[in-house]
This record gives structure tokens, C-alpha cells and sequence, in this order.
């Protein structure tokens, strides 16, 4: 069957295989699956059918025929060159290896500070900061809805007093710094501007991200705390400050990851996630800001679930379709306007408090199919996550697991590695038009927000949540040691656990601050962050000056709040 490699042709419409010899191809395909009669008689397959948990029906094999309207230049390209399937860089990890960022922080900021260095000293290569409930909803460690939950899920941040013990002898010049924070990430930016000036580090010099996605917070996350459209513009003025004062800075990171946690499919992470995309570029060009002046400056960040092939096909299709959207619909001219650069981290839902050491394979396999699939940044996740916080030794397994899949296992060699299979070429196809449906559905609905509004996403991501857990229930699902393979062990005792008395010390800290600082300042600073969110001036420079005068997180979002209301959840049915 290898006559159709002499058919290579740029014929039918740049398509990529001849038309009489994929019939040809198609009918000896006929014959041998008429052959497997015997063989299916005396060895039925394992499933009547086999679909990916999209619901992509899944070929016995992949031939020629499946890819038949796969035109490479249009849809393939060469690396680092549009549509970017292939990858984003020309000679991606040939040239630099993904960047290794453990996501971490807990307890106090001392406490954490201790593990990044830690971190830095084995070998990892970027900062990606947890903060804890509190902070990621703007209060202090003092509130009382804070009780119970300080430094319990991340680091306590309630001034930029926490902020410099937080990276105190790390020069933030040298570090590539991602923070997980959204509806507060104007104040936790320029908390650390403010302590990076503070080092001599100018903003041109400072790379990172902020997460800053607050559209994913009101269908699967819940950690907002204004309504939608300031909330909106909180996004769009750190676009254009950005711009100009952190230029190295991405200033989103549109986030797949909370809603694949919360039970979406591969499908669905790329149709909401780009959906969110297109409502931050509208919003962007509504303020008045050049395409091209913020675009290059999105970053997103996906999950990496089980089905191997399927992830690394999402990749690819959402690079390629963040292309044409950038391209097509928004008019970018800049290259890097249409760039879909990525965060990848391993899906934390799919870990179990059964046979935790298993997750150590799981994990490892989704850092292999992220890398197949061109992150540019990894978080792989601890084997005990599904008992609590990570300890050091289970980190440091985590981080290993990166290093040997980029030192040991060669498949940093070459670029898009899986590019040219049939299966990885056809899923990738599949991906990117269910996508595109679901992203027309939502144009129809008035935009990403008014599909929220109208409880369109959530809903459809409840729906596939639950399917995918009946299906775990029902055995159709298998996982290891959860419904088959159980066996009988003892209670996993290495176990983080966090001081109670963290939130005493925050307290302290917190007293001590508003005790010794400039009082004045601080009203003058509050005062001018009220006028301006009454107004329509940028609101980061006000937040800058205010984070400096000491104010803390909870005062800044006090204001904002008193302004802009706080989000009311609707009940989704």
C-alpha cells in the first residue's frame, strides 16, 4: 500500500494527496476491512465503539484519505510562521526548553519564599505563585470571612510588606514570575512593580504573567469580586499601562485550565477559552487600544488532561484557530498578534487519594503530551495533591519528571514531532471545527459575557462533568485503583500540613503595618484610586501609588468595591 507516496501532489485545490490515488488508497482500505471478519469473529474488539472524551468517534486506523483536504500551507505551515500549528518558535525546544514553573506558595510569605528558593536551587526555572483564598478574593488576613483560610491554599499577600519577604534574595530581573491571581491582579501587579523598583529592577526588565482572566471566574472558578463590566476595564487598563511602563509582561492569562478542572471536554476548553480570547480583544479595542499594541502580549493557559493524542491534538487545533481569529476577524498585522503562546499544567482532577504514587505516571504522561504539543511553560503536578498541599519530596518529583522529559527522552529534537500523523492531523481538524461551532454559537448569543450571563457555559460544562463522572461510576470509565485494580494500603503519611498559627503571625504583621505607617498617605492614595474608578482614568497608577503609601490588598478592594458593587452569582438550572 505505499503507492500512494508517489502521489504527493499540490493539485485539487493545494491539497495534499492526489485524487486517483486516494481512490485507489480508499478502496483497498475497503478490502482490508473486509479481511478483519475472521479476526473480529474470534477476537471482538474491547468497546463497540471508541470515541475520546469529546466525543470524537476514533478510527481502527488513519489513513491518507482522513486528511484528505489538508492543504500545508494553509493549515500546517513551518514552524514560528502562521497559522503556528506546528509551534510558535522556529526551532521551539531546539532553541530553549519550556519553562519549567512549579506553581507554589502557602502559609506565610516567609514559608513560601523558602520554597521558591528551594525550587530555584534544583533546577526550576520560573516562579508561579498560589495565593490564598482570601487574597485571591480581596480581603485581608484580619477579615472575618478570611477565618480559617489564611495561607491555606497559597501565600497570605496583604501589603507589599508580604510581597518583598515574598521574593526577598531573588532578583526579579533574572526570574520569569507568573502569578495566579485575577479579580485582584491589578494590586498584586504593582505590588510587585513596587518591590521591584524597590531592588533597582526597571519594568522593561521584568517578565512574568498575571493570570488577570476574570471571565473564567464567573463560569467555573468563583474567585470574583466585582460585576462584569469593571471588571472589565480593570483588565483593559493593565492592558494599556502595560503597554507602556511592563512591556515584557503578559498581561492575561486566559485560562482553559479552571473550566477543563471543573469537567469541560478538550472541545469545549478550546471554544471557551478562544471565546474568552475574542471578548478581551473586543473589550481591549473599546478602550481605544491598537490590536497590535496589546495582542502580543496574551498568553493562555490549558490543562493537560488523560487521552494523550487528544491533548496534544487540542494544542495544536487552538493554535491554528487563534491564528485565523487574530488574522481574520481582528485584522492583526504583528506576527505575534496571532501567536497563541500557553501555561500547561497537569490536570489536578485527574489525581487520586487512592495509590497516590500512580499519579506520578499520569503526570508524567500529560508533561509528555504537553511537550508533544509545544507549551512554552509546565507545571507538573505533585503525586499528593489529592491529600493536601505538596511536600518537598513529592515537589521535587514533580519537577524531575520535566527534567528527564527534557534532558533523557529526545523529544526536545525535533519540532512537532507528531505533525504528519493521520490520527494527530485529523483529531487536530475535529478540535478546531467543534470548536469553531461552539464559538459561533456564542457570536450568536452577543459574546462570551452574554453566554455567561445567560448560563450557556456553565451549563455546558456541568453537562459533560457529569457524564464523565457517571461514566467512572458506571466502570465504563476506568482509573487505576479507584473502580479496578483496588488494593487494601495504609493512610499516605507525608502530608503538608499548615501551621494554624500563620494566621496569628498575618494578624500581627498586619496590626504592626497600619500602626506605623504614614496615615495620611494612605487616605490621599485611597482617595485618588476613588476618583479615578468614579471617573475614567487608568486605574494602575493609582493602585501603584497606594500599594507604595502601604494600603493594604483589602483597603484598595474596599474602594473598588464601594464603587463598582459586588458580583452576585445567578443560579444556573
Amino acid at each position: 500500500m505505499a503507492f500512494w507516496f508517489r502521489h504527493l501532489a499540490r493539485g485539487r485545490g493545494g491539497a495534499m494527496f492526489d485524487d486517483k490515488a486516494l481512490e485507489e488508497l480508499k478502496e483497498a482500505a475497503k478490502r482490508w476491512e473486509e479481511s478483519l471478519a475472521p479476526t473480529l469473529a474470534k477476537r471482538p474488539e474491547r468497546k463497540p465503539s471508541f470515541v475520546n472524551t469529546s466525543g470524537i468517534p476514533i478510527e481502527r486506523v488513519y489513513l491518507p484519505f482522513h486528511v484528505a483536504d489538508l492543504d500545508y500551507e494553509r493549515d500546517l505551515g513551518f514552524p514560528g510562521a502562521y497559522p503556528f500549528t506546528r509551534g510558535v518558535q522556529a526551532t521551539m525546544y531546539r532553541g530553549q526548553l519550556w519553562t519549567m514553573r512549579q506553581y507554589a506558595g502557602f502559609g506565610t510569605a516567609e514559608e513560601s519564599n523558602r520554597r521558591y528558593r528551594y525550587l530555584l536551587e534544583h533546577g526550576q526555572t520560573g516562579l508561579s505563585v498560589a495565593f490564598d483564598l482570601p487574597t485571591q478574593i480581596g480581603y485581608d488576613s484580619d477579615h472575618p470571612n478570611a477565618y480559617g483560610e489564611v495561607g491555606k491554599v497559597g501565600v497570605a499577600i496583604d501589603s507589599i510588606h508580604d510581597m518583598r519577604i515574598l521574593f526577598q534574595g531573588i532578583p526579579l530581573d533574572k526570574v520569569s514570575t507568573s502569578m495566579t491571581i485575577n479579580a485582584p491582579a491589578a494590586i498584586l501587579l504593582a505590588m510587585y512593580m513596587a518591590v521591584a523598583q524597590e531592588q533597582g529592577v526597571r519594568g522593561d526588565q521584568l517578565n512574568g504573567t498575571i493570570q488577570n482572566d476574570i471571565l473564567k471566574e464567573y463560569t467555573s472558578r468563583g474567585t470574583y469580586i466585582f460585576p462584569p463590566e469593571p471588571s472589565m476595564r480593570i483588565v483593559t487598563d493593565i492592558f494599556a499601562f502595560c503597554s507602556k511602563e511592563v512591556p515584557n509582561w503578559n498581561t492575561i492569562s486566559i485560562s482553559g485550565y479552571h473550566m477543563r478542572e471543573a469537567g469541560c471536554t478538550a472541545v469545549q476548553e478550546v471554544a471557551f477559552t478562544l471565546a474568552n480570547g475574542i471578548a478581551y480583544v473586543e473589550a481591549g479595542l473599546k478602550a481605544g487600544l491598537d490590536v497590535d499594541a496589546f495582542a502580543p502580549r496574551l498568553a493562555f493557559f490549558f490543562c493537560c488532561h488523560l487521552d494523550f493524542f487528544e491533548e496534544i491534538a487540542k494544542f495544536r487545533a487552538a493554535r491554528r484557530l487563534w491564528a485565523r481569529i487574530m488574522k481574520e476577524r481582528f485584522k492583526a498585522k504583528n506576527p505575534r498578534s496571532c501567536m497563541l503562546r500557553f501555561h500547561t499544567q497537569t490536570a489536578g482532577c485527574t489525581l487520586t487519594a487512592q495509590q497516590p504514587k500512580n499519579n506520578i505516571i499520569r503526570v508524567a504522561y500529560q508533561a509528555m503530551a504537553a511537550v508533544l504539543g509545544g507549551t512554552q511553560s509546565l507545571h507538573t503536578n505533585s503525586m499528593d495533591e489529592a491529600l493536601a498541599l505538596p511536600t518537598e519530596e513529592a515537589v521535587q518529583i514533580a519537577l524531575r519528571t520535566q527534567q528527564i522529559l527534557a534532558y533523557e527522552f529526545g523529544v526536545t529534537e525535533t519540532v512537532d514531532p507528531l505533525g504528519g500523523s493521520f490520527y494527530v492531523e485529523r483529531l487536530t481538524n475535529e478540535i478546531e471545527e467543534r470548536a469553531m461551532d461552539y464559538i459561533r454559537k456564542i457570536d450568536e448569543m452577543g459574546g462570551s459575557p452574554r453566554a455567561i450571563e445567560l448560563g450557556f457555559i456553565q451549563k455546558e460544562i456541568q453537562e459533560a462533568a457529569y457524564a464523565y463522572q457517571r461514566e467512572v461510576e458506571s466502570g465504563e470509565r476506568v482509573v487505576v485503583g479507584v473502580n479496578r485494580f483496588q488494593v487494601q494500603e495504609p493512610p499516605f503519611k507525608a502530608i503538608l500540613r499548615v501551621d494554624p498559627a500563620v494566621r496569628e503571625r498575618q494578624l500581627q504583621r498586619l496590626e504592626k503595618i497600619k500602626r506605623e505607617r504614614d496615615s495620611e498617605r494612605v487616605k490621599r492614595a485611597l482617595e485618588g484610586l476613588r476618583k479615578a474608578a468614579e471617573g475614567t482614568e487608568n486605574l494602575m497608577p493609582h493602585i501603584l501609588e497606594a500599594v507604595k503609601s502601604e494600603a493594604t490588598l483589602g483597603e484598595i478592594c474596599d474602594v473598588l468595591r464601594e464603587v463598582f458593587g459586588e458580583y452576585q452569582a445567578s443560579v444556573i438550572i
